[in-house]
């Protein structure tokens, strides 16, 4: 009678094994430009990270769409890039988006209670109505904005990160987004960083 094949069980080592940190851990931040891919390859005449971070060994902790701006976080800490961009540690990131409307108090209870999107709800938001902000830069290309329409900002505080998932947001409470920029990812900012420049920073923080 045939026997079964038998499996090996993975080692000791094979199970526990993991890639060691850098010797040198180094954290880029950019101020992602429109229309770049958030990666370092593309097809030809794509723009991508390869075109506004020379820094080797780096790569994005978390993805920004391509049609939206502002903190891309670079490191070559494999386990820096997971505290950032899991979902399991709810690291705050922090929006500021153009919507189309003037959102009511009710859409915007609609947002801090957890919108239900076709993936599932959404975990609570901070959400809030600002001014323009003071630091913005010009967007090329500029933003379509219909005359009859008046449009929006408004500031969110996000814990998790899925696909497009500003954008479904404010879309399923009836405000589309015209202009997404991301200001802030964990304890990280783009201020003083002008839109397409990176900054490297002390290494001594990349823990946090």
């Amino acid at each position: 009678m045939p026997t079964s094949p038998t499996r090996r069980r993975p080692t000791r080592t094979q199970q526990t094994t993991k890639r060691p940190r850098p010797t040198t851990v180094r954290v880029v931040l950019l101020n992602k430009p429109m229309n770049v891919l958030c990666q370092f390859t593309g097809n030809p005449g794509e723009a991508t990270l390869a075109d506004y971070v020379p820094v080797k060994d780096v790569y994005p902790a978390g993805r920004l769409d391509k049609d939206s701006e502002g903190l891309v976080v670079l490191t070559n800490d494999g386990q820096l890039q997971a505290k950032i961009s899991s979902p399991k540690f709810k690291q705050a990131k922090i929006y500021y988006v153009l919507v189309e409307g003037i959102p009511s108090q009710s859409a915007l209870a609609q947002l801090r209670a957890g919108v239900e999107l076709n993936d599932g709800k959404t975990l609570p938001v901070a959400a809030e109505i600002v001014a323009e902000p003071d630091w913005l830069w010009p967007r090329q290309p500029p933003v379509r904005i219909r005359q009859s329409i008046t449009d929006t900002w408004i500031k969110l505080t996000l814990r998790e990160g899925r696909n497009r998932q500003v954008r479904r947001m404010t879309a399923a409470i009836g405000h589309p987004t015209l202009r997404l920029i991301r200001y802030q990812v964990s304890d990280w900012t783009i201020e003083g960083l002008l839109n397409g420049e990176y900054r490297e920073i002390n290494a001594s923080t990349a823990g946090r």
